[in-house]
Protein backbone atom coordinates (compact mmCIF):
# COMPACT_ATOMS: atom_id res chain seq x y z
CA UNK A 1 0.00 0.00 0.00
CA UNK A 2 1.06 3.41 -0.69
CA UNK A 3 0.37 4.80 2.47
CA UNK A 4 1.89 8.09 4.85
CA UNK A 5 1.73 9.66 8.03
CA UNK A 6 2.90 13.08 8.97
CA UNK A 7 2.75 14.77 12.14
CA UNK A 8 3.23 18.40 12.62
CA UNK A 9 3.45 20.57 15.78
CA UNK A 10 4.13 24.54 15.90
CA UNK A 11 3.19 26.61 18.34
CA UNK A 12 -0.16 27.34 16.21
CA UNK A 13 -1.29 24.05 15.11
CA UNK A 14 -1.02 20.20 15.62
CA UNK A 15 -2.06 18.06 13.02
CA UNK A 16 -1.60 14.03 12.13
CA UNK A 17 -2.51 13.36 8.47
CA UNK A 18 -2.15 10.07 6.80
CA UNK A 19 -3.14 9.11 3.50
CA UNK A 20 -3.03 5.56 1.64
CA UNK A 21 -3.44 6.93 -2.75
CA UNK A 22 -4.79 3.56 -3.59
CA UNK A 23 -7.71 3.46 -0.97
CA UNK A 24 -11.54 3.64 -1.33
CA UNK A 25 -11.88 7.68 -0.73
CA UNK A 26 -12.53 7.24 3.32
CA UNK A 27 -12.60 9.99 4.96
CA UNK A 28 -11.91 10.83 8.80
CA UNK A 29 -11.33 14.20 9.35
CA UNK A 30 -11.71 16.79 12.22
CA UNK A 31 -10.40 20.47 12.07
CA UNK A 32 -13.14 22.34 13.99
CA UNK A 33 -14.23 24.07 10.82
CA UNK A 34 -16.96 22.71 9.75
CA UNK A 35 -16.85 23.64 5.83
CA UNK A 36 -13.54 22.77 5.38
CA UNK A 37 -14.17 19.42 6.86
CA UNK A 38 -17.09 19.30 4.38
CA UNK A 39 -14.13 20.01 1.52
CA UNK A 40 -11.62 17.53 2.74
CA UNK A 41 -14.48 14.68 2.78
CA UNK A 42 -14.67 15.61 -0.89
CA UNK A 43 -10.97 15.69 -1.69
CA UNK A 44 -11.13 11.86 -0.08
CA UNK A 45 -14.23 10.86 -1.84
CA UNK A 46 -13.17 12.26 -5.82
CA UNK A 47 -9.71 11.07 -5.31
CA UNK A 48 -10.34 7.89 -4.03
CA UNK A 49 -7.47 8.53 -1.66
CA UNK A 50 -8.52 7.55 2.01
CA UNK A 51 -7.87 10.56 4.33
CA UNK A 52 -7.14 10.61 8.34
CA UNK A 53 -6.59 14.22 9.88
CA UNK A 54 -6.85 15.54 13.01
CA UNK A 55 -6.38 19.11 13.60
CA UNK A 56 -6.51 21.11 16.66
CA UNK A 57 -5.64 25.08 16.06
CA UNK A 58 -6.05 28.56 17.35
CA UNK A 59 -9.63 29.06 15.75
CA UNK A 60 -9.83 31.76 18.55
CA UNK A 61 -7.61 33.72 16.27
CA UNK A 62 -9.21 32.77 13.19
CA UNK A 63 -9.26 29.53 11.01
CA UNK A 64 -6.05 30.68 8.71
CA UNK A 65 -2.84 28.58 10.18
CA UNK A 66 -5.27 25.75 10.69
CA UNK A 67 -6.26 25.51 7.10
CA UNK A 68 -2.97 26.18 5.72
CA UNK A 69 -1.15 23.57 8.32
CA UNK A 70 -3.45 20.81 7.23
CA UNK A 71 -2.56 21.68 3.43
CA UNK A 72 1.17 21.58 4.43
CA UNK A 73 0.79 18.08 6.34
CA UNK A 74 -1.78 16.76 3.45
CA UNK A 75 0.70 17.54 0.94
CA UNK A 76 4.02 15.97 2.87
CA UNK A 77 2.09 13.02 3.57
CA UNK A 78 0.70 12.59 -0.15
CA UNK A 79 4.54 13.18 -1.31
CA UNK A 80 5.82 10.60 0.89
CA UNK A 81 3.06 7.79 -0.21
CA UNK A 82 4.28 8.30 -3.78
CA UNK A 83 7.58 7.97 -3.13
CA UNK A 84 9.87 7.75 -5.65
CA UNK A 85 6.86 7.99 -8.33
CA UNK A 86 7.89 5.12 -10.23
CA UNK A 87 4.73 3.91 -12.30
CA UNK A 88 2.35 7.07 -12.04
CA UNK A 89 0.49 8.87 -14.73
CA UNK A 90 2.22 11.50 -13.33
CA UNK A 91 -0.46 14.35 -15.17
CA UNK A 92 -4.15 14.65 -14.21
CA UNK A 93 -6.50 17.20 -15.59
CA UNK A 94 -10.30 17.10 -14.98
CA UNK A 95 -13.12 19.79 -15.86
CA UNK A 96 -16.05 19.61 -13.13
CA UNK A 97 -19.45 20.98 -13.48
CA UNK A 98 -21.47 21.65 -10.15
CA UNK A 99 -24.92 23.48 -10.77
CA UNK A 100 -23.81 27.04 -11.75
CA UNK A 101 -20.30 26.35 -11.21
CA UNK A 102 -17.40 24.57 -13.53
CA UNK A 103 -13.62 24.27 -12.64
CA UNK A 104 -11.22 22.74 -14.68
CA UNK A 105 -7.90 21.60 -12.85
CA UNK A 106 -4.72 20.32 -14.51
CA UNK A 107 -1.59 19.45 -12.36
CA UNK A 108 1.58 17.33 -12.75
CA UNK A 109 3.23 15.22 -9.94
CA UNK A 110 6.78 17.21 -11.12
CA UNK A 111 8.45 17.88 -7.70
CA UNK A 112 8.42 21.16 -8.62
CA UNK A 113 5.63 22.84 -7.14
CA UNK A 114 3.68 25.81 -8.46
CA UNK A 115 -0.12 26.94 -7.93
CA UNK A 116 -1.91 29.33 -10.98
CA UNK A 117 -5.13 30.11 -8.68
CA UNK A 118 -7.59 31.70 -11.54
CA UNK A 119 -10.92 31.30 -9.21
CA UNK A 120 -12.89 34.53 -7.85
CA UNK A 121 -15.40 34.18 -5.33
CA UNK A 122 -18.14 36.46 -5.13
CA UNK A 123 -18.39 36.66 -1.07
CA UNK A 124 -15.77 36.55 1.26
CA UNK A 125 -17.28 34.12 3.55
CA UNK A 126 -19.59 30.45 3.24
CA UNK A 127 -20.88 30.91 6.34
CA UNK A 128 -18.21 31.60 8.42
CA UNK A 129 -15.62 30.48 6.65
CA UNK A 130 -12.88 33.10 4.50
CA UNK A 131 -13.53 32.38 1.48
CA UNK A 132 -9.89 33.37 0.58
CA UNK A 133 -8.55 29.94 2.70
CA UNK A 134 -9.06 28.03 -0.49
CA UNK A 135 -6.59 29.15 -2.42
CA UNK A 136 -4.14 29.12 0.83
CA UNK A 137 -4.86 25.21 1.17
CA UNK A 138 -4.30 24.70 -2.09
CA UNK A 139 -1.44 26.89 -1.86
CA UNK A 140 0.59 24.92 0.50
CA UNK A 141 -0.84 21.23 -0.60
CA UNK A 142 0.86 22.02 -4.23
CA UNK A 143 3.98 23.55 -2.37
CA UNK A 144 4.68 20.13 0.07
CA UNK A 145 3.04 18.28 -2.27
CA UNK A 146 5.47 19.05 -5.32
CA UNK A 147 2.52 19.45 -7.28
CA UNK A 148 2.27 22.03 -10.12
CA UNK A 149 -1.58 22.80 -10.14
CA UNK A 150 -3.69 25.47 -11.96
CA UNK A 151 -7.34 25.88 -11.43
CA UNK A 152 -9.55 27.61 -13.48
CA UNK A 153 -12.74 28.89 -12.66
CA UNK A 154 -15.16 29.18 -16.27
CA UNK A 155 -18.39 29.70 -14.40
CA UNK A 156 -19.68 30.41 -11.76
CA UNK A 157 -21.76 32.99 -8.69
CA UNK A 158 -22.23 30.96 -5.81
CA UNK A 159 -19.13 31.19 -3.58
CA UNK A 160 -20.09 27.45 -1.64
CA UNK A 161 -20.83 25.65 -5.44
CA UNK A 162 -17.22 27.31 -6.84
CA UNK A 163 -15.00 25.93 -3.76
CA UNK A 164 -17.06 22.28 -3.64
CA UNK A 165 -16.55 22.46 -8.00
CA UNK A 166 -12.31 23.20 -7.38
CA UNK A 167 -11.79 20.76 -4.14
CA UNK A 168 -14.02 18.21 -6.48
CA UNK A 169 -11.94 18.90 -9.40
CA UNK A 170 -8.81 18.85 -8.34
CA UNK A 171 -9.65 15.47 -6.02
CA UNK A 172 -10.67 13.80 -9.67
CA UNK A 173 -7.19 15.28 -11.46
CA UNK A 174 -5.20 13.86 -8.39
CA UNK A 175 -6.93 10.36 -8.86
CA UNK A 176 -5.76 10.57 -12.50
CA UNK A 177 -2.26 11.49 -11.87
CA UNK A 178 -1.45 8.95 -8.89
CA UNK A 179 -2.58 5.94 -10.44
CA UNK A 180 -0.62 3.03 -11.43
CA UNK A 181 0.20 2.97 -15.32
CA UNK A 182 0.34 -0.46 -16.36
CA UNK A 183 2.08 0.42 -19.72
CA UNK A 184 4.47 2.33 -17.94
CA UNK A 185 6.33 0.62 -14.69
CA UNK A 186 8.90 3.20 -14.39
CA UNK A 187 9.53 7.03 -13.42
CA UNK A 188 7.77 8.82 -15.99
CA UNK A 189 10.25 11.53 -16.41
CA UNK A 190 13.26 11.31 -19.60
CA UNK A 191 15.29 12.22 -16.61
CA UNK A 192 15.07 9.07 -14.45
CA UNK A 193 13.97 11.16 -11.74
CA UNK A 194 11.05 13.46 -10.37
Amino acid sequence: MRSAKVTRKTAETEITASVTLDGTGTASVKTGVGFFDHMLDQLARHSLIDITLQASGDLHIDDHHTVEDCGIALGQAVARALGDKSGIRRYGHFNLAMDDAQIATALDLSARPFLVWNVTFPTTKIGSFDTELVREFFQALATHGGITLHVDHIHGFNSHHIAEAAFKSVARALRIAVELDPRSPGIPSTKGAL
